[in-house]
Parts: structure tokens; C-alpha cells; sequence
């Protein structure tokens, strides 16, 4: 097996976890939730998400690792290959940096550190449904989009592995 091998199954590996991961939320943790009153929705949201931010190492290695994974992989592809697998190993990077790990850092953890910072046994129903129609709606969108782009590129990825 060679480095680039071995990087492109690392990356598919962990960008298929990422995937599962996002697709969770989008298949089963915000339907379960939804159905929640505006103060659970909010206060579950809040332990769910505050699991994730304590620095789970394994999370933190597969979301993080992700990322290195396929960078490698789109730069030993570069350097090793011709034709189509550089360039459909770059074009999973670039798709994945782009539709995955940055609405990630631009959109859904701004709006997880947003709901973090709420007491909701301080707040009125009428702010706790403002706080979570300005919430949900875009943080549900943008998982959405995460889970389609990530899961595509594990595809992608694993056609790569097949095709070599």
C-alpha cells in the first residue's frame, strides 16, 4: 500500500464517520428533539452540543482529522498520480473543506455557541420560541447540506479506492 493509499483510506474512513455523525443529527437526534417544547428543545440542544464542545478526544481526532486526511491525500494524489484521480480526489477535498468543515465553523457552531450561552429557566416562552425559530430552522439546513456533501465525498472516495 502506498502513502497515498493509505492517506485516501484514512480520509475516506474519517470523513464517512463525519458523515454518519452529521446524519444522525439530520436523521434522528433534531426530529427527536423537534418534537420537544421550545424550553427542552433548547435546554437538550444545549447537553447534546456541550458533549461535543467538552473535548471528546475521538470526536476531536475524527472531525479534525478529517480534514488533514484529505488534504494529504488530494496533495500525494497531485504528486503521484495522472489523469482522474487527482482530480477527483482534490474535488472531494475542496467539497468537503468547503461544504462541510466551513459551514460547520461559519454557520452551525456559532449558532451552537449562541444557544450555549442562554439560561432558559430565565426566559419566557415568548423569547425561548424567538430563540429557537431563529435557531432551528437554519442550524436543521445546514446539517442537511453537511450530511449530502460529506456523505458524497465518502462515496466519491471509496470509488477512488476501488478504482486504483
Amino acid at each position: 500500500m502506498t502513502l497515498f493509499e493509505l492517506a485516501l483510506l484514512v480520509a475516506t474512513l474519517l470523513s464517512a464517520l463525519t458523515a454518519g455523525f452529521v446524519f444522525a443529527f439530520a436523521s434522528v437526534i433534531m426530529p427527536g428533539i423537534g418534537s420537544l417544547s421550545d424550553k427542552e428543545f433548547i435546554r437538550a440542544f444545549q447537553t447534546i452540543d456541550g458533549v461535543i464542545q467538552a473535548g471528546q478526544p475521538v470526536f476531536g481526532v475524527v472531525w479534525i482529522g478529517s480534514v488533514v486526511a484529505i488534504v494529504a491525500a488530494a496533495i500525494l494524489a497531485i504528486l503521484q498520480h495522472d489523469g482522474m484521480v487527482p482530480t477527483l480526489v482534490s474535488a472531494s477535498a475542496i467539497a468537503y473543506i468547503l461544504g462541510v468543515q466551513l459551514p460547520t465553523f461559519r454557520i452551525n457552531v456559532p449558532l451552537n455557541n449562541a444557544l450555549q450561552t442562554l439560561n432558559v429557566n430565565e426566559m419566557d416562552e415568548r423569547a425561548l420560541d424567538s430563540v429557537r425559530r431563529s435557531f432551528e430552522p437554519r442550524w436543521v439546513k445546514w446539517n442537511l447540506i453537511r450530511t449530502v456533501i460529506s456523505s458524497s465525498v465518502s462515496v466519491l472516495m471509496m470509488l477512488v479506492l476501488l478504482w486504483l
